[in-house]
């Protein structure tokens, strides 16, 4: 399967054709031009090329000047800079007009195969970003970030809202709790687009993805050289977010180590890159958040003391779905519409037992796992209406009425209920809910079958 389409422009032909060559092998479709003028005709008639490779010294141009034409031409498509008398004066402008890597012809062919597969998944991934953007804009994504799309009549969410919406034209940091998949990312982002840096860069990363290290260069960089491996400058999130906002997810799971780290930057607004020796300043809201009990992990000596009272100077907690199950309906009726329009489906509706089973299921992945369960249910539709039958097996065994109505329940359907109640809780897995029920196997088969 072909991987993309590449371009090289370099007047030298065999130097050319054996690049070409070698790139092809790994599975690209390899476009050729022998000067600037026709390397940018070939990129104004093909769409899809990911990368490309370009001399300094061109018989038309100097290969820098072209780079910088690309990048404005062509922003989507990722250039690297390839010369046989490297210097580092053009090596740092090639850089910052946003050359993915210069580098010197007789590197060797599998560092630069390495380098051209990395710069040819950035491009992919760029390309992939536009595409979500425009189909988000096509299904009315604009006010995506903004506090109208965090939908909800609920007096719980009502009073996230309001808090949310008082603290975003500070610049004072905020902490926001709740359950994985309650929408905590999307608070964060309403926040900053309410605020005054709504028209910077809101930098999100997750703190229990990269291991200490990484982590560690992630949001700090450093530079060329630094240890094994860093080839180039990286610049880290903290720089990427200047004046504006940069999001920590999963807070909680952040290294001891890597929290004191952090501490220091939030009160001096300042940190030494590794490989630096001169710090680097910064303007940056933080907003962190987290589905664990920090005030526990702090009694672990898990988490900073220091670092919570420094990150929680206004703290807002985000409702599980469970203490706003007034707002399912709302939720469902949304999500189906968004899920009926991207995947080209006519109008549906929802069969009223399945709505009942909506609000009565215990929901622990919250509104992540309302929106998976809508969105499966509409790609297995084959008419206009969702029946049960649509729903997973555990949301089945939940029984269609629970609560208040419970009291005129007889002993039998009182245990029934719950039996069917510990069933969903572990997802149909009858031996877990033998276990929790504290009955036998045997004991539960028999039930079932009464």
């Amino acid at each position: 399967m072909e991987k993309g389409t590449i371009l090289i422009i370099d007047d030298e032909e065999k130097l050319r054709k054996l690049l070409a060559r070698l790139i092809e092998l790994e599975g690209y479709h390899v476009l050729q031009a022998p000067n600037a003028q026709k390397g940018l005709q070939i990129l104004a008639q093909e769409s899809a090329i990911l990368l490309v490779i370009s001399d300094v010294k061109l018989p038309d141009a100097n290969g820098i000047e072209l780079l910088g034409k690309i990048k404005t031409q062509f922003p989507l498509c990722e250039v690297i800079v390839i010369t046989a008398y490297g210097t580092i004066q053009d090596g740092v402008k090639a850089m910052k007009l946003g050359a993915f890597d210069y580098i010197t012809k007789g590197d060797g062919d599998e560092q630069i195969l390495v380098t051209v597969e990395k710069a040819a998944d950035k491009a992919r991934l760029n390309q992939k970003v536009v595409q979500l953007e425009s189909k988000i804009a096509q299904l009315g994504g604009n006010k995506q970030f903004s506090f109208q799309h965090i939908l909800g009549e609920s007096k719980a969410i009502k009073q996230a809202i309001y808090l949310a919406q008082k603290v975003a034209m500070t610049d004072s940091s905020v902490l926001i709790e709740g359950e994985t998949g309650t929408g905590k990312e999307l608070f964060a982002q309403a926040i900053h687009q309410a605020s005054p840096r709504k028209d910077q860069h809101f930098v999100a990363v997750n703190c229990s993805a990269f291991p200490k290290d990484l982590l560690e260069s992630e949001m700090f960089g450093h530079k060329k050289g630094a240890f094994t491996g860093a080839t180039f400058d990286k610049k880290g999130l903290f720089e990427e977010a200047h004046n504006g906002t940069l999001f920590l997810d999963e807070i909680g799971e952040m290294n001891p180590d890597l929290q004191a780290k952090l501490l220091r930057v939030l009160e001096s607004k300042n940190f030494i890159k590794t490989g630096e020796t001169k710090p680097t300043f910064v303007n940056v809201r933080i907003i962190a958040a987290t589905n664990r009990n920090l005030l526990q992990e702090i009694e672990k000596e898990h988490f900073r003391s220091d670092l919570y009272y420094r990150l929680s100077v206004f703290k807002i907690d985000v409702p599980s779905l469970r203490e706003r199950k007034e707002d399912i309906a709302l939720l469902a009726q949304h999500f189906l519409k968004y899920y009926c329009k991207l995947l080209n489906k006519s109008s549906i509706g929802f069969e009223k037992e399945v709505m009942d089973k909506l609000k009565n299921y215990t929901w622990k992945g919250n509104i992540r796992e309302l929106r998976n369960v809508i969105e499966r249910a509409v790609i297995l539709a084959e008419n206009d209406v969702i029946t049960s039958d649509l729903l997973p097996s555990a949301m089945l065994l939940t029984p269609a009425k629970q609560g208040a109505e419970d009291s005129h329940f007889s002993l039998q359907e009182i245990e029934k209920a719950h039996i069917l109640k510990i069933l969903a809780q572990t997802n149909g897995n009858k031996t877990e809910a033998a276990k929790l029920l504290n009955i036998g196997l045997t004991t539960l088969y028999r039930k079932l079958e009464e």
